[in-house]
């Protein structure tokens, strides 16, 4: 078996951070078995060297080698990429295709960011890891493929399987072994060693001589967060090495290649509601729902003072009630009332039609007080039981009555409880 140095230096991997070399180890012990295996890791961690590692220490080494990206290819053709297609089985399928689980028999399939198939295209991939079969889309006949899958992801598994994106089964196939690599800010003394390796690389490629950090830049390298990981470290020394003249690169220099700290990504605001924002919002529309029938019980009073003692009167005797519901003084006094159209509808009534509205307003209005009292005694009775099931916590109980804290105290004062 061969050890971590050999292997990093075939493959070009650079550092020497002991979660960096345990990755490494465990890809060397599950090579020789036909394991499935998941790597982790953020984006940008350098995740496709394990599989390269894994598939040249198999004894698949000499059969195929495929890499295939699942978040680059559309949702509706990653079936046929995957598995193939009979020729007419879509629109546009002018022959017969082999998917590259049959190209690939014999050999390894990387599939990067597995986090973004499709369900249904799950359901055929955890097809193939229990019984290595799958069926081409658009025909009925079932195929067999004997292909090894190291599949990699940056997304959290778990949230994902949460969330339904991600079947739990498939997961734990993928995940017989799971490889993680750490991202880079985790690997503080392998940055230097990595930019110093790239910045060789580029003055070959571009024929200059490679440029080198002073003192000041070399020690707040590793103080940088480096969000995206290696790809970014690699991408900030391309670009110094082909714009700067100046081959020695100060910290005002490098600086400027970097995005500012905690302002270089947007930030995520989760579209989530707290309890206490619902609370307010319950709260809110009680008082607007009492509010519109305080008015209403207004409205009703003015219109029983004008059928029973003219308008003339109700200017005089209720100006509060006119302010109350049409505004200030001022609007108020815009507000007219037609004599003439009110006296014949109600004065010049017969006073037997007069007494039999005035009887269904004041029953309206009993009921309606009959009303609040029932309700405010089944609030009390909701209090009272809430309060005596959680034995006098507030909070508790405020929880189960579906309000806040604040709102059950000034109830419970309200009510005298």
């Amino acid at each position: 078996m061969e050890n971590v140095q050999v292997i990093k230096q075939r493959f070009e991997i650079i550092g020497n951070d002991p979660k960096l070399n345990r990755a490494i180890e465990k890809a060397i012990q599950v090579a020789p078995t036909d394991i499935s295996v998941l790597v982790t890791g953020e984006s940008g961690v350098g995740k496709e060297s394990i599989p390269k590692i894994i598939h040249s220490l198999s004894h698949r080494k000499h059969g195929k080698y495929i890499a295939v990206n699942c978040g680059a290819i559309p949702e509706g053709t990653i079936d046929s990429e995957l598995f193939g297609h009979e020729k007419g089985s879509f629109t546009g399928a002018t022959s017969t295709r082999e998917g590259y689980f049959e190209v690939a028999d014999g050999g390894t399939i990387f599939l990067d960011e597995v986090g973004e198939l499709p369900l249904t295209t799950q359901v055929r991939l955890l097809r193939v890891l229990e019984n290595g079969e799958f069926i081409k889309v658009g025909s009925s006949q079932v195929q067999k493929t004997n292909v090894r899958i190291v599949a990699a992801t940056n997304v959290n598994m778990f949230d994902a399987i949460e969330k339904g994106k991600f079947r739990e089964d498939l997961y734990y196939r993928l995940s017989t072994v799971d490889i993680t690599l750490p991202p880079l800010r985790e690997r503080k003394d392998d940055i230097h060693l990595l930019f110093r390796k790239f910045a060789s690389d580029f003055a070959h490629k571009y024929k200059m001589p490679p440029i080198r950090l002073d003192e000041q830049a070399a020690q707040f390298l590793p103080k940088f967060r480096w969000n995206g990981n290696i790809r970014q470290l690699r991408n900030v020394a391309e670009q110094i090495s082909v714009l700067e003249t100046n081959r020695e690169v100060t910290l005002q220099t490098l600086q400027s290649y970097l995005p500012t700290e905690n302002n270089n990504l947007p930030s995520v605001i989760k579209d989530q509601k707290s309890d206490a924002d619902f609370s307010t919002e319950r709260e809110i529309l009680y008082k607007v729902l009492f509010d519109m029938k305080n008015d209403l019980n207004d409205l009703k009073k003015l219109t029983l003072e004008l059928m029973q003692n003219g308008t003339a009167n109700v200017r005089e005797n209720s100006q509060h009630l006119i302010k109350k519901i049409y505004g200030s003084a001022d609007q108020s006094e815009d507000v007219a009332f037609d004599e003439e159209e009110i006296e014949p509808k109600f004065v010049n009534a017969n006073q037997k039609s007069f007494e039999n509205r005035q009887d269904d307003y004041l029953f309206a209005e009993t009921i309606e007080e009959e009303e609040i009292l029932r309700l405010e005694q089944k609030e009390i009775e909701m209090i009272k039981k809430a309060l005596e099931k959680n034995k006098g916590k507030r909070k508790a109980a405020a929880d189960e009555l579906g309000i806040s804290e604040r709102t059950l105290y000034r109830k419970i004062k309200q009510f005298d409880l």
